[in-house]
């Protein structure tokens, strides 16, 4: 399967505006007192000294749950260290570039709340950025709402507009950008790029279009980002020659300067189009484009080539990523590990996850799902259960992937006692209402337990589907079925099915009457 061109846009969008943050925050006064000269000098070599370690201690906390990055900033300071407003906001935006928007958003709460610290007009737009990610578009609105009147710029006013976009609320989203039009601050390209992005997502590439056009207009100069928008709205309207023609205009126009995110767009939606050899062109264009210092483009490298089956490219690219960087992350395994199982390379594959698992920092249980769900697809059953067999010693615990991979796989080929395993496995992980059994699955129990008459197999699914609250007339009548089928009986059905407030047929009645009765 070609890899879709949204995924390389979708990148470039997130690092458009991380960049954006970044360069204002780096340009804007924040309203805080200066410091005199030595102070600051002070500050600087404090920062150098001491911010690899709290920066560590904060990396470090995963996906730990509220509180846990206020204790250890409070620590912090009660081993008598220090922190700077300038320092925070660094680990502020790191823990935002990673996707750890919790975190970033306590930290920034601690800053000003407990600490006091004031946060420049700039560093709001970051801070409402994340309110809507972790609580959600009101509260943005909000926190929006009770800035100062001078917080209310371009800046902050963009920010809530992205959130209407990313929330595909395009009523609010609209209304916002004529206010901001009548404010005289709608003149970004970041505006056009998040309403033309808006209307991609509504599946309306006509008005993302026309979008464009009314940014050119207005003499706005467009972005690598709008470049990448821009070729997904023709490729959505399979115009290939319209997605030529906006590369064409932006690499002659001189005023775009084109990063390889571009290139990774044009590849992408060549691949999809079944346009290999053009594919491969744009992945040469991308890889003269390659900064060293950024694993993320050898990602999408890995994974384009994969898409139009050049081993020989993916190999190629993947020890280009280990000369720069000799202890590659897992992220960089497992996009290495997709690419080889996508291209049937089932050899390779095994030894680079044997590389990974000799030398890995953190257990990631994403690589041993990969292998086992690869394996099971070209029904190698021992070697998967030997791959989980040594996960399990290391201490590893399963999660849905590995348990739906098992569990269809054993469906599959009818030992339905490994896959009622597997199910009362995943079960026992959830919180209420959180997973539910898919009705494909479903079928499929209740399907191989009434072939094989198994009704004490088939009662301990109902006592699954109870807990996932997906027990329902379907699977009584199939247990009725199977006791009919097994020649057994249970007077208690009866009641079950009435305690549980199911609705039965008149058909039903006749099974229950049977399976219930006595003599």
């Amino acid at each position: 399967m070609a890899k879709s061109p949204m995924r390389p846009l979708l990148w470039a969008m997130a690092a458009a505006r991380r960049r954006l943050f970044t360069a204002s925050a780096a340009s804007s006064p924040s309203p805080s007192p200066s410091s005199s000269s030595a102070e600051a000098r002070a500050s600087e070599v404090g920062e150098r000294k001491e911010s690899k370690p709290l920066y560590r201690r904060l990396s470090a906390l995963g996906r730990a749950p509220a509180g846990s990055v206020t204790k250890t900033l409070n620590k912090w300071l009660r081993e008598g260290r220090t922190v700077t407003a300038t320092q925070l906001m660094k680990y502020v935006k790191e823990l935002r570039k990673y996707n750890r928007y919790s975190h970033a958003l306590e930290l920034m709460e601690w800053m000003s709340g407990t600490r006091g610290m004031n946060i420049s007009y700039t560093n709001h737009a970051i801070r409402l950025d994340l309110i809507s990610k972790v609580k959600g578009t009101e509260s943005a609105e909000e926190y929006f709402s009770q800035l100062p009147e001078p917080a209310k710029n371009e800046r902050t006013y963009g920010s809530l507009l992205n959130c209407y976009c990313s929330g595909k609320n395009a009523d609010k989203a609209i209304s916002l950008y004529n206010h901001m039009k009548d404010r005289n601050i709608a003149s970004s390209t970041l505006v056009h790029n998040n309403l033309m992005s808006l209307y991609m997502k509504l599946g309306q590439p006509e008005n993302a279009i026309t979008q464009f056009q009314e940014m050119k207009s207005k003499n706005i100069v467009p972005d690598n980002l709008t470049c990448c928008i821009l070729m997904n709205c023709y490729a959505s309207l399979n115009d290939i020659v319209s997605v030529e023609s906006v590369i064409k205009e932006m690499e002659e126009g001189g005023e775009v300067t084109l990063q390889w995110s571009a290139y990774s767009t044009l590849a992408a939606i060549y691949s999809s189009a079944g346009m290999a050899t053009k594919a491969e062109s744009a992945l040469k264009q991308l890889e003269g484009l390659v900064d060293k210092r950024d694993w993320m483009p050898f990602h999408f490298l890995i994974s384009l080539y994969a898409g139009i089956g050049k081993l020989g490219e993916v190999k190629r690219i993947w020890m280009s990523l280990k000369e720069v960087y000799s202890n590659p992350i897992n992220m960089s395994y497992l996009k290495m590990l997709q690419a080889l199982s996508k291209l049937d390379d089932i050899h390779g594959l095994k030894l680079l996850y044997e590389e990974w698992e000799s030398g890995y920092t953190a257990y990631d249980l994403r690589l041993t799902n990969l292998m086992i769900g690869t394996y099971l697809k070209k029904d190698m059953i021992r070697e998967a259960e030997s791959i989980w067999q040594k996960a399990s010693e290391r201490g590893a615990v399963p999660d849905f992937w590995t348990c739906d991979r098992f569990l269809d796989y054993s469906l599959k080929n009818k030992d339905t006692g490994l896959a009622l395993r597997w199910l009362e496995t995943a079960t026992s992980m959830v919180k209420q209402d959180e997973w539910k059994l898919n009705e494909d699955k479903v079928d499929a129990f209740l399907k191989a337990f009434e072939e094989a008459k198994d009704v004490e197999g088939l009662e301990e699914f109902c006592k699954s589907l109870r807990r996932l609250k997906c027990l329902d007339l379907n699977a009584y009548e199939a247990l009725l079925r199977t006791y009919l089928a097994a020649g057994k009986k249970n007077p208690g059905l009866h009641r079950r099915i009435k305690d549980d407030k199911i609705k039965i047929s008149s058909e039903t009645k006749k099974l229950l009457q049977w399976v219930c009765a006595t003599n």
